[in-house]
């Protein structure tokens, strides 16, 4: 049987974080420049997708540990409630569903199918036990983790600061037209 290293797993988790990225850069990218507003089910979804890479950036830090993977999957849990949430108030035969379709899918859909994906990912890391190994994290990680953990953090920073502008400090609306603090 195949085993993993804790390199591998670090540079497994860096990927991670690398895609978690990609999804919430499309979402940032799809609301500047198609000027669609997340709704409040849709920046629960981004919260989630941010949640999830709590887990990557420990098993980064501190070297990979089954705790930190349980962390991927409740949030993940979380994420595909909101997502599945979402996707049942838009089945009914007629309901063009909330915003443009990517793919034929809507977001909310394309959010529950990734977070039924880092369940299945974050389980079969959990079947690899030499990654728990003791080891010295430090000297695993290289530019490629550090930049996967710093891209996180800043897409992270955008996000907030764009449900500010668009929540203001108060409720988001439940269909958002325009910016509350930017009028």
């Amino acid at each position: 049987m195949v085993d993993m290293s804790p390199k591998l797993a670090i540079t497994l988790n860096a990927l991670a974080l690398y895609a978690i990225s990609v999804v919430l850069l499309v979402a940032f990218y799809w609301q500047l420049a198609y000027d669609e507003l997340p709704c409040p089910l849709c920046l629960l979804q981004r919260v989630a997708f941010t949640a999830l890479a709590v887990g990557p950036i420990l098993n980064i830090r501190h070297g990979p540990r089954p705790q930190y993977y349980g962390l991927v999957v409740i949030a993940a849990l979380m994420g595909g409630a909101i997502a599945a949430r979402q996707i049942l108030l838009h089945i009914m035969p007629g309901d063009v569903g909330y915003g443009s379709a990517l793919l034929g899918y809507h977001f909310y859909t394309w959010a529950f199918l990734g977070f039924v994906a880092a369940i299945l990912a974050a389980s079969v890391m959990l079947m690899f036990a030499r990654q728990f190994a003791p080891s010295q994290t430090a000297s695993m990680r290289g530019p490629f983790e550090n930049a996967a953990v710093w891209l996180i953090i800043a897409l992270t920073a955008l996000n907030a600061a764009s449900a500010l502008a668009e929540c203001g400090l108060s409720g988001c609306p439940a269909n958002p037209v325009r910016y509350q603090l930017l009028n």
